[in-house]
């Protein structure tokens, strides 16, 4: 019943923060504290009473200041893949969401288990091929990928923009349409911090060294813009590719769309958009497990999923199909990245404990 109930919560709150509803005005005064708490943070590592940690090299967060999914993970596998376009070594970092043992230190690999090593993160290890370490701390598993693999010349951080016990030479702050939704804290509105930020209210970081990305269709405010779509193709457990037009014949199974991820609707939209004829479709909490999915809800239906869901959903449904997404930031955005990293790529070379070239 809780898991049934919480992407109910999910949209009531979603809902509340497009404005000054009367929900959110009720959970104002609850806002206070939680802005306060942030405030009370970010003094303690301004004035050293909290460390910041730096590793030996440059590192990039891709992070949020809106609670849910704004598209973080897909704007770091971009990253990923332009940047190791170029010949740099690149490796990526993960508290890993929802892993079983949050305390363990490791490397996620092509067959790391969901339960271990966290959805996300063995998402972006299978379809980037780079180096990916989760652990309890974001530093740590910078400090364990760099011990592995010591030639990394970048860093990126998946989430972790309010993590501020780890050092970030670049930041990329990530939007969808709800841009600041009614403008107040958690829990009367989406911020887990203030914004726009000030050079005054940012932790050691460098007032001009962030990037902000909109991911959706209609940005709220200046910043770069991303274009999302689905494949026209769909993978299957053995890694075939299965033509999006196969799965419109008719005869086939009906099709029942599940979707463990922040905006479940907007992935069964994008569907229907293609066209898909989807007879059903199961809004679940973001990083769902699936273990507890009953056959029964699903047994007569051709199963569509996303990317990150599939890895939790093949052992159960093994002719389930995901759509993956096509996620391509503007130009601009990669020029004003590669502008923002070369003086720091730069730095790191002429440090005596900089990374080789090569």
């Amino acid at each position: 019943m809780a898991g049934a109930l919480r992407p109910a919560l999910q949209r009531i709150l979603l809902r509340a923060w497009t404005g000054r509803t009367w929900l959110a005005c009720l959970l104002w005064p609850v806002s206070l504290v939680f802005q306060s708490l942030v405030w009370l943070r970010r003094q303690m590592y301004r004035h050293g009473i909290a460390k910041t940690q730096r590793v030996d090299a440059v590192m990039v967060v891709v992070g949020n200041v809106i609670a849910g999914g704004a598209g973080k993970t897909p704007t770091t596998m971009a990253l990923v893949q332009h940047l190791h376009a170029q010949g740099l070594r690149v490796g990526v970092v993960s508290r890993g969401y929802g892993r079983h043992n949050s305390t363990a230190c490791i490397e996620v690999l092509d067959e790391s288990r969901p339960e271990d090593a966290g959805d996300e993160p063995l998402l972006i290890r299978r379809n980037c091929q780079v180096p990916v370490f989760v652990g309890p701390t974001r530093f740590d598993a910078a400090t364990a990928l760099l011990a592995r693999y010591p030639n990394t010349r970048i860093i990126l951080c998946d989430d972790g923009l309010q993590h501020y016990g780890l050092y970030r030479d670049l930041e990329v702050c990530v939007f969808d349409d709800r841009g600041c939704g009614n403008g107040w804290h958690l829990p009367a509105g989406p911020l887990r911090e203030g914004w726009p930020r000030s050079a005054v209210a940012r932790v050691g970081q460098r007032a001009d060294r962030l990037l902000v990305l909109h991911t959706g269709s209609q940005p709220a405010f200046a910043g770069y813009t991303a274009q999302r779509s689905l494949a026209p193709f769909a993978v299957g457990r053995d890694g075939v590719h299965i033509p999006l037009e196969a799965l419109r014949a008719p005869g086939g199974k009906p099709l029942m769309a599940l979707a463990g991820i922040a905006q479940p609707e907007a992935f069964f939209a994008m569907l229907r958009a293609l066209p898909l004829p989807l007879a059903q479709t199961l809004a679940l909490p973001d990083h769902y497990a699936f273990d507890s999915t009953s056959s029964i809800l699903h047994g007569g239906y051709r199963l569509i999923c996303t990317e990150k869901d599939a890895a939790k959903l093949w052992p159960l449904a093994p002719d389930a199909l995901a759509v993956p997404l096509v996620f391509k930031p503007e130009a601009a955005f990669f020029s004003a990245l590669d502008t923002a990293l070369a003086p720091l790529l730069g730095a790191k070379l002429s440090s005596a404990h900089g990374h080789p070239t090569t």
